[in-house]
Parts: structure tokens; C-alpha cells; sequence
């Protein structure tokens, strides 16, 4: 599938944006969102306010069949290669059939951009005996583990599973998601600083610094944020890219290839097919039937 246009939004809206959203309907945001949404783009990927984006995608672009919540989905470096993590932020409170949809949207989302034919899904708890967690965690668990789920559940991940890659799609709410994604990345920042500081401990320090720059020089690419900006609030009926706003050039390459990408492999119809699976699963006595629905604001 070819992709013809990408429409950036360049400028924000800070503060509340609900009120924004209905005064700046002649904004960039407002305006590429929208492009996206009547056809005349294939996508958009904006840098402005991640709240106000959300809303303005809710309102212009609706949700996908079967969707009841979007999501923000991204994907972070692991010791196995990469793991897809949502929510990162977008619903702050979840239910079971909200988790079990984001299990969907991120398994599909992790066969576009990862290229896994079949992905494997954890939900981020407390602790990996079935017993752990609220009840929210454990009802989604017991409906991904039913008979012909469109996803390969492997059950419940701690935080520590994150970066091992246990899992190569980790499912959580949107509170949770962003607290352990900040935490990732300022433990990363932190561990940069310490080795900074290592190398200038001494003159054989220095020495070493330099018989080591080529290995550095590879582990700097390799976590680089960069290749990793670009969160995508999945499930909507269009595909929007959150990029971060102090990013360069390189990462809005990076955020254009990941919307680009998801428009070439067809994300959205694999997405409707996931989740009508997913709603089509009978009933047990453990785990009564999700709702079908979506496709509202």
C-alpha cells in the first residue's frame, strides 16, 4: 500500500484544552487532524499538546469499530530488541474490556512495526501468580486466556520484565504507563550521567574512555530516544502520531516512518479484524462476553 501524504501539526495548545479545542478549530493541529481524517491525508504526526491532540483525534476521527478507548502505544530498546508498551497515558483509569482491547491494539501494533507474526502479551502487574493484582487486571487476564483469542496472552509481567523483553507487548493503564515510562527513561538519563562521571574519575580513566568510544558509541545508538519518538494513540479510525516536542530532525524522521508504516501495512483493517475476534469470544462462567461496540466518540 502506497502513502501519499503525511500532514504535520507544528504548533500546540497548553493549558486546558477542551476549551481550545472548540476556539482553535483553524489551528495546524486542528486542521492536519482533520485532513487525516476526511482522506486527504494518509496520516498526521503533530508535536504539540499530547491532551489536546487526543481530544481533537477523538472528535474528528472517531473510533475504530470495536474500540471502546484509544490508546498511546509506543515502542522502547529491550535486551531481546523491542517491546511495544501502552497505555502511556491517555486513560488514566481502565477496565477489564479496556485492557483487553489495548491487548489487541498492541499485538497488532507490534506485527506492523516489529514485523512479529505472532506477538506475545503481558499484562503489567504486581506480580506473575494469577492471584495478583486488582480485579479489573485479573477479569481482562481470564478473557485473554479464552479459547481462540486473537492474541498470545502469556499472563501477568512486573516492572523488572519491562526491559528483559519477557514480553514483546506489555499492556497496562494509562497512569501506570506513564509513571513506568518516565521512570525508564530517567533511570536511563541517570545511568548515562554515572558512566559521564566514571570516565573522569582519573587519567587512566580518560585512557580508557577512549580505547572504549567505539563500544559507547554503539550503546548510545542503541538506546537513543530518538529512534524511539513517536507514540501513536491506537484504536482511532485514522492514524495519529504524538512525536516529542524537543526532538530533532532525526526524530521526526523517525515519527514520520512509524505513521508512514502504519498506514503501509494496513494497521486499521488488521486492527477491526483483531478486536471483532476478540468481541466474538463466547462467554464462560469466569469471563462473560465483552460488548461490542466502538466506533462512537
Amino acid at each position: 500500500m502506497s502513502v501519499g501524504k503525511v500532514v504535520l501539526a507544528l504548533d500546540g495548545m497548553g493549558g486546558d484544552h477542551a476549551p481550545e479545542v472548540r476556539r482553535r478549530r483553524q489551528s495546524s493541529m486542528w486542521l492536519a487532524v482533520d485532513a487525516a481524517a476526511q482522506g486527504r491525508a494518509d496520516t498526521v504526526v503533530s508535536a504539540g499538546n499530547t491532551g489536546a491532540l487526543l481530544a481533537i483525534s477523538m472528535m474528528a476521527m472517531r473510533m475504530l469499530p470495536g474500540a471502546h478507548r484509544p490508546a498511546l502505544a509506543s515502542f522502547m530498546p529491550t535486551s531481546r530488541g523491542e517491546t511495544v508498551m501502552l497505555d502511556l497515558g491517555a486513560n488514566l483509569e481502565c477496565d477489564a474490556e479496556n485492557l483487553a482491547e489495548f491487548a489487541v491494539m498492541g499485538s497488532v501494533f507490534a506485527q506492523v512495526l516489529l514485523g512479529l507474526s505472532a506477538p506475545t502479551v503481558g499484562l503489567l502487574n504486581v506480580g506473575s501468580e494469577e492471584l495478583k493484582g486488582h480485579e479489573e487486571l485479573r477479569q481482562a487476564a481470564l478473557w485473554l486466556r479464552r479459547e481462540g483469542s486473537p492474541v498470545s496472552f502469556q499472563g501477568f509481567v512486573e516492572g523488572n520484565d519491562i526491559g528483559t523483553g519477557k514480553v514483546d507487548v506489555v499492556v497496562t493503564d494509562g497512569f501506570t504507563g506513564n509513571v513506568a515510562l518516565k521512570t525508564i527513561e530517567g533511570t536511563a538519563k541517570l545511568y548515562t550521567s554515572f558512566v559521564r562521571e566514571a570516565f573522569r574519575t582519573s587519567t587512566f580513566a580518560k585512557i580508557g574512555a577512549l580505547f572504549a568510544s567505539g563500544a559507547l558509541v554503539k550503546m548510545r545508538k542503541r538506546v537513543d530516544p530518538r529512534r524511539y519518538n513517536g507514540g501513536v494513540f491506537v484504536g482511532l479510525d485514522g492514524v495519529c502520531v504524538k512525536s516529542h516536542g524537543g526532538t530533532d530532525a532525526l526524530g521526526f524522521a523517525y515519527a514520520i516512518g512509524m505513521a508512514i508504516d502504519m498506514v503501509r501495512y494496513d494497521y486499521k483493517s488488521k486492527l477491526v479484524e483483531g478486536l471483532a475476534r476478540l468481541h466474538a469470544l463466547p462467554p464462560t462462567l469466569e469471563a462473560p462476553v465483552l460488548q461490542a461496540g466502538g466506533g462512537g466518540t
